[in-house]
């Protein structure tokens, strides 16, 4: 085995935002060198990592001259210039995940393709690379996803009635089949280069009406021992039809039928594994170290019940960010926050999590509420500073 730890071992990261923060975490605890490319001079990252850089992911030159730096490269974010990581890759640089499986993913035209020839269950679907033919040819209702750049909610609209079709962006995107269904789940799967590949638990995701962006995950799931099997083992095929190294989010759908289907992966650590640095034996981030390492993978079991509560700027704030009630919340057992470093809150913008423990998931999600109805993620005078 490679000497990672306190040596001349760099480990590279494209992205140094929250997540790579909480990575960094781990990086530190094992004491492995890292440096981070991200385009803003003050990301998460820059104050806390041993070599920062700043440039443009999407810039083909940052990236593959960043890349001759480290030993090894990985990602926070998929969104990087493909055409760079295979240069480097060709030069014989390791890249995990690999820029292969990165160039399906962050395209999500690509990616559904990918499903339907693996035989990987997901929803009905067609590509569009003009808006004239989707207007022609699309009927209500259906889910409208931009087929690249698109995060937390961004990029993604469901369409209800012709009129508001006509409110689409003329780009190259996917419309899906409105599917009904009982739950949205997801299943992070760790896999190492020798192929040890294990699950984390199945979660299940509750998302604001409005921003469709996530705001808890409750870990276990609330669904029966079966929907949790067929979904653990259709997240263990995406992975191995990729054949994937690292840590990959698998997101699903739980049908009124119990059947799954699968919506979209992330490859990387992801929002819905933040619940595993308190409630986790192994976190997804040390996990992701352990995969891209080839290191035996640890334990995936919980230890305790596990809601992450998303905190995210509120609407009507823009400015300096102000966490209101954090004493608060501070009181509750089992309650402890993240924050993500950034300076400035905007209109749903994720600022940080908060994690609850406890023994009883219905207790747990009982005090996920309270704290979501607690703390404020605002911006101006007179309110309570971290």
């Amino acid at each position: 085995m490679k000497n990672y730890f306190s040596s001349n071992f760099k480990l590279g990261v494209l992205g140094g935002g929250q997540l790579g923060k909480m990575l960094l975490t781990e990086t530190h605890k094992f004491d492995i060198y890292t440096a981070i490319l991200d385009a803003a001079k003050n990301a998460p990252c820059a104050e806390i990592c041993n070599e920062f850089y700043q440039g443009n992911l999407m810039d083909y030159q940052a990236v593959y001259d960043f890349g001759k730096k480290v030993d090894l490269l990985t990602i926070e974010i998929e969104h990087v210039n493909i055409e760079a990581l295979l240069q480097l890759e060709k030069e014989g640089l390791t890249i995990y995940p690999q820029p292969s499986v990165l160039q399906i993913i962050q395209h999500k035209g690509r990616q559904k393709d990918f499903f339907v020839k693996n035989n990987i269950p997901t929803a009905n679907y067609k590509r569009y690379s003009a808006f004239a033919e989707l207007k022609k040819e699309a009927q209500p209702p259906f889910v409208w996803k931009t087929a690249q750049f698109g995060y937390d909610g961004t990029g993604v609209k469901v369409i209800k009635t012709t009129a508001e079709i006509n409110n689409l962006s003329d780009e190259d995107c996917i419309v899906e089949d409105l599917i009904p269904f009982k739950n949205e789940l997801a299943v992070i799967v760790a896999r190492n280069s020798d192929g040890e590949t294990k699950t984390y638990p199945v979660v299940e995701m509750e998302f604001h009406p409005t921003a469709n962006q996530v705001e808890y995950v409750i870990c276990p799931a609330r669904i029966n021992s079966a929907v949790a099997k067929k979904a653990k083992e259709i997240a263990l095929k995406v992975a191995d039809a990729f054949q994937f190294i690292g840590i990959l989010a698998v997101e699903m759908f739980q049908t009124e039928n119990d059947d799954i289907l699968v919506n979209e992966v992330a490859p990387r650590t992801h929002n819905s594994g933040h619940y595993s640095i308190e409630a986790s034996y192994t976190n997804q981030f040390e996990q992701h170290l352990r995969a891209i390492l080839n290191l035996p993978l640890g334990n995936t079991d919980s230890k305790v019940a596990g809601i992450m509560v998303n905190l995210v700027g509120e609407a009507g704030y823009n400015g300096d960010v102000i966490y209101q009630n954090m004493e608060d919340i501070l009181k509750i057992d089992g309650v402890t926050p993240h924050i993500y470093g950034k300076k400035e809150t905007r209109p749903f913008r994720k600022m940080g999590h908060v994690t609850v423990v406890n023994k009883d998931i219905d207790e747990a999600r009982r005090i996920a509420e309270q704290v979501k109805r607690t703390i404020r993620v605002v911006s101006g005078e007179n309110s309570y500073e971290l």
